[in-house]
């Protein structure tokens, strides 16, 4: 089969397209033939070699990405889907292997496409739709009425989160560029902050949560718009979440696991009109090195989705 390979930590020019074997489906496991594959940031950070994704056990050629969608052509022993069922998943950190024309997976964690959703749309949902579903609902436990802070509101997960805020019926407070303003408010952001304008710590304050996709000194800078015995989640801080400088709130690092039962979530959101697919910027496979170059620079609005056939 036809892959994107990293054949070592460093710059794009460690992505190399070419040709891997073709993946066996062992016990519990479906072979997917790859339609579609989305691009996370996780996956510039890992061809980096940052510390927190799983640089030490890797060995190369690794294949990359997360998250994919596309139809099973193969079948192992226990196995509850068939050939030409068409599903998405999100592989087990570690094992990635979705810039590629196939991928084994266990069943178990992949769901059904829902035929009104293209392959692109479901495979730009599924890990964004996960970790926001995760951080919202799991971790931050959000609740209609209280106020959230959003940061980095363009973003393919937050976006989705700021939907889903929304749709449980709390007050959404996001951060985006002047640029992005337009788009965030169509997404339901109630209120919007220029982070190269304005200091967000001087424009909100007593949240009820904070859900952080940007990190940094963002991060770090979250927990001062919160009110006592509030909460703030991050993912873009590494395995943990950054230190609480305040005992009065709580920090998480959500543990987003992989489950069929999240992902046929994520579809029943878009499928009822709560979600809308994020806005999508497509590349083939073979370029996947300029899709890392854009997700490396962190200024995205949506997704990017490698298109594999």
């Amino acid at each position: 089969m036809k892959a994107m390979l990293l054949t070592g930590h460093g710059g794009i020019d460690r992505l190399q397209y070419g040709d891997a074997p073709d993946p066996v489906a062992g016990p519990g496991d479906v072979v997917v033939d790859i339609r579609a594959a989305s691009v996370n940031a996780a996956d510039y950070k890992m061809r980096l070699g940052g510390a927190h994704y799983q640089t030490g056990g890797l060995k190369f050629p690794h294949i990359l990405g997360r998250d994919f969608s596309g139809v099973v052509s193969a079948v192992g022993p226990g196995a509850d889907l068939k050939p030409g069922d068409e599903v998405v998943g999100v592989t087990i950190p570690g094992t990635e292997g979705a810039y590629a024309e196939k991928i084994a997976i266990k069943a178990a964690i992949v769901a059904s496409k829902p035929d009104a959703l293209s392959h692109a749309e479901c495979a730009a949902l599924a890990l964004t739709g996960l970790t926001a579903l995760v951080s919202i609902e799991d971790t931050l436990q959000l609740a209609r009425g209280e106020t959230i802070l959003i940061q980095g509101g363009a973003g393919g997960v937050a976006g989705f989160a700021i939907q889903l805020a929304k749709h449980i019926g709390a007050r959404v407070v996001t951060t985006a560029s002047a640029a992005n303003h337009a788009y965030v408010r169509g997404l339901g952001a109630d209120e919007i902050i220029d982070y190269r304008t304005e200091d967000f710590t001087q424009k909100v304050s007593g949240c009820d949560a904070v859900f952080d996709t940007v990190g940094g000194e963002v991060a770090l800078k979250s927990f001062a718009v919160l009110r006592p015995g509030g909460g703030a989640a991050f993912i873009a801080s590494g395995a943990s979440a950054p230190p609480s400088p305040r005992t009065d709130v709580r920090a998480y690092r959500p543990n987003v696991g992989r489950d069929r039962h999240h992902l046929e979530r994520i579809a029943a959101f878009v499928l009822s009109g709560a979600v809308r697919p994020p806005e999508i910027r497509r590349y083939p496979l073979s370029e996947a090195a300029a899709a890392h170059a854009m997700s490396e620079g962190r200024h995205l609005r949506g997704k990017l989705v490698l298109t594999v056939r």
